[in-house]
């Protein structure tokens, strides 16, 4: 029996729950055009993963009880990895013309958009839960997918599909540079514990007819 939520973060949760069904079913769909076997071994981890965090959710959703709900192990891409920056003579990008031609750049590609494109829709899933588990389930959700796409894109960057462009080291360094550490003191201000005051309660005129 599902338990009673608000109606903003119901619908939130459907359209979560609907998109991830989209997402395993794209998954399998793209899975017989992978011949990699680095990214066929990520795609059959990632489809796994996404499975059975579905699952939890459905089972988190329909049976909240205020006891926090099983999480799972949390998804972590490799940490150890070093990006490959600059450009080198990438090559020309357009749409195939048919499906045969799907290759492992383009597998890897929709990956990366489904990974990027659900942790936007569950972050703001999370925003607007009002139930402390489910939101805390959105949050961790995001988490998830945003180290799934970092996963992917540790694999296209180091087989040359995702290029990373630079600018001049000076450019860069003066950007960066530009900030500098904030010197304020909020106690000495006397904000601390008094910025918030409420307004003083205004008053209208009666209306007559």
């Amino acid at each position: 029996m599902a338990a009673h939520l608000g109606a903003h973060e119901t619908m939130e949760v459907h359209e979560v729950l609907s998109t991830t069904i989209t997402i395993i079913n794209t998954m399998q769909l793209y899975r017989p055009y992978a011949k990699d076997p680095r990214l066929t071994q990520i795609l059959d981890k990632q489809l796994q993963f996404t499975i059975d965090e579905y699952n939890r959710c459905v089972q988190a959703v329909q049976h909240l009880s205020g006891r926090g709900a099983a999480q799972g192990s949390p998804y972590a891409a490799s940490k150890n990895f070093t990006p490959t920056y600059g450009l080198d003579h990438p090559s020309p990008a357009s749409p195939n013309a048919s499906a045969n031609q799907i290759d492992d750049r383009d597998v890897a590609c929709a990956l990366l958009g489904l990974h990027k494109s659900s942790a936007s829709m569950k972050i703001i899933a999370a925003l607007e839960c009002a139930n402390p588990q489910l939101r805390s389930m959105m949050q961790q959700g995001a988490v998830n997918c945003s180290e799934q796409a970092y996963e992917v894109w540790q694999y296209m960057n180091q087989a040359g599909y995702y290029q990373v462009p630079t600018m001049k080291e000076i450019t860069t360094n003066t950007i960066l540079n530009h900030y500098q550490p904030a010197t304020i003191n909020a106690s000495a201000m006397g904000l601390q514990g008094n910025f918030y005051q409420r307004p003083a309660t205004m008053t209208y005129p009666a209306i007559t007819q």
